[in-house]
């Protein structure tokens, strides 16, 4: 039987497979506007021991990772500038 702490209810919460075997994962893929940091390590690491032990456990884990960070803008409304913008606009100032 696998735990995971949730969170949300600040429990360890009795891990449950929609389909049998098999674990589907998504996670966050690297900043690519800008250079990478501890808070992006974080994610990598931890997502890895997460799908090591599902798979030490007997399970097929198929492990999504988005790449582009295209689209995210500056704020988190709906409207503002794209984050890959002004880093394009810093490096075309440096050359």
């Amino acid at each position: 039987m696998i735990k995971l702490y949730n969170t949300l209810t600040r429990k360890k919460e009795v891990f449950t497979l929609i389909k049998k075997n098999e674990v589907g994962m998504y996670s966050c893929g690297p900043t690519v506007y800008s250079y990478p940091h501890v808070g992006n390590h974080k994610t990598y690491i931890f997502s890895d021991l997460l799908k090591r032990m599902l798979i030490y456990n007997g399970l097929k884990v198929k492990h999504v990772i988005n790449v582009t960070d295209v689209g995210h803008l500056t704020s988190d409304s709906d409207s503002g500038e794209d984050k890959m913008e002004p880093r394009k606009k810093e490096s075309q100032q440096e050359q």
